[in-house]
């Protein structure tokens, strides 16, 4: 990535076009751009090409694959053709899984996601995971990380801890940031403000609505509630 602000936008649309205004209007202040899984699964691998024709940008290709190390593999090798920067798959996947994706997609950094931010504590122990938020996701951390994973994505609430445990090299994805007086949550429910989120050890954060809402007034507004939120990083 170029020596930008250490924010990846969640470009979070149906429309191929809206995304790559989206990308147009905020490249100043983004170093990355996250596609997730509703845009691949509306305009798959070519729509993935098309944002990289239209600007040369570094993506978050956001699929958080989850299955047998056997199937993973062939999807990360598959995704590998696309060049992203990122690849998600989920920790909780296993040490096998997740080796298989680092070995198909070597030039990919895969990047392992702990536990969705939008789980609560209550909804982890509903699924049935044995110990808390925090714990559960530094220990699936350090299982990427011994697998292979060359990033990781946790709630902003483990950044301090995962980064303790994982040490200063592996990268730390951090998405539910908040700026102060954002109002609403969405489907978070563990969010921290952007400036504390990086002082805990983030690498990078992932912000999406507090920017791409202010779209409805316009490419300006949009931008300059970007660079607000850069401003508020220092």
């Amino acid at each position: 990535m170029s020596i930008k602000p250490p924010i990846i936008l969640a470009v979070d649309t149906p429309d191929l076009d809206i995304a790559r205004q989206w990308i147009e209007t905020t490249s100043d202040f983004i170093c990355a751009y996250k596609v997730g899984l509703e845009f691949f699964t509306t305009f798959g691998p070519e729509g993935v090409k098309k944002l990289q024709d239209a600007s040369d940008v570094d993506l978050f290709l956001d699929l958080k694959l989850h299955d047998i190390p056997n199937t993973v593999a062939g999807a990360a090798r598959g995704v590998a053709e696309l060049a992203p920067r990122f690849l998600t798959v989920h920790a909780s996947g296993g040490h096998a899984m997740i080796s298989a994706a680092v070995e198909q997609a070597p030039q990919v950094e895969i990047t392992a996601v702990t536990i969705l931010t939008s789980l609560s504590a209550l909804d982890l122990q509903e699924i049935g995971f044995a110990q808390n938020p925090l714990d559960s996701a530094v220990k699936l951390a350090l299982l990427s990380q011994g697998a292979g994973a060359r990033a990781i994505v946790c709630s902003p609430h483990e950044i301090f801890a995962i980064r303790e445990s994982v040490g200063p090299d592996l990268t730390i994805i951090a998405p539910g940031v908040r700026p102060i007086g954002e109002g609403g949550l969405d489907d978070q429910t563990r969010t921290m403000s952007p400036r504390a989120a990086i002082l805990a050890g983030a690498t990078y954060l992932v912000i999406g609505r507090p920017i791409t809402r202010h779209w409805v007034d316009g490419a300006e507004a949009m931008r300059n509630r970007a660079a607000a939120i850069v401003e508020g990083l220092g």
